[in-house]
């Protein structure tokens, strides 16, 4: 045996630290409150990159700070120079679709190629972090049709991670894409978050919301959140200009 320096001593004291995509949203803020409740010291990323609004910035800037979350880095880009989404172009977000005409197809809200290169930004961070844990709040139940949510992709991704890092290759630090909430539906969600102090309040789901971030509540994303809180039994906490919060 032999006595651990000082530095030694406090670096095995340290907690591991995890990446985490927090888009602002109820799925990667409950992402972020299971990274912490598994030991894990989180560094956030958040995304400016040219969204319909600027709402869901603000939303993840108060998750982080409410959780503690000091490490939080905001990474602007432009997606909207490639389009092809409603959610980055003059393409009308839908609203109103039922859980058929959501399930049917890719919605045009889905933006190209998103997650692979918020990922991509992830493994980048986490590789100069010292870290090989990144946390995505991807689910395939509720997941509206987004080919970058299922689990094939995140297996592939992975995959691919290691193969792609210096770290990794090196036998170093394996990278691990963890997507806590895959398997569970969007109620599974809220109750897991619940149970993990999630302030839901802190949150937004909205694709178009009105002025000052209020919810319109019908379109893809308010109805999957809505139809979520309304099957876990409470009353979802932020405000909708439907009037829709209220089970």
């Amino acid at each position: 045996w032999r006595f651990w320096t000082k530095k030694e001593r406090w670096v095995m004291a340290q907690n591991p630290v995890a990446i985490v995509l927090l888009s602002g949203g109820l799925d990667s803020a409950t992402a972020l409150a299971v990274a912490q409740s598994e030991g894990y010291d989180v560094a956030a990323l958040t995304f400016n990159y040219g969204q319909r609004h600027i709402h869901e910035i603000r939303a993840a800037e108060r998750v982080a700070a409410s959780r503690g979350v000091e490490d939080h880095v905001i990474i602007k880009i432009d997606l909207r120079q490639f389009g092809g989404s409603a959610l980055t172009a003059d393409i009308p977000v839908p609203t109103n679709r039922d859980a058929r005409e959501m399930a049917s197809e890719i919605p045009v809200t889905y933006v190209p190629a998103r997650n692979t290169i918020f990922l991509a930004f992830a493994l980048a961070h986490a590789e100069v972090r010292g870290s090989g844990d990144i946390f995505i709040g991807v689910n395939r139940v509720d997941y509206s049709g987004y080919p970058d949510c299922r689990p094939e992709f995140v297996r592939a991704f992975e995959a691919m991670a290691n193969l792609a890092t210096r770290a990794a290759v090196a036998g170093e630090i394996p990278v691990r894409i963890h997507a806590p909430l895959i398997d569970l539906s969007k109620s599974d969600i809220i109750r897991r978050g619940l149970e993990l102090d999630v302030d839901y309040s802190e949150t937004t789901s909205c694709y178009s919301p009105g002025v000052g971030g209020t919810a319109c509540g019908v379109c893809d994303a308010c109805q999957i959140r809505l139809k979520g809180f309304n099957e876990a039994g409470i009353d979802d906490p932020i405000a909708y200009m439907t009037g829709q919060a209220r089970r």
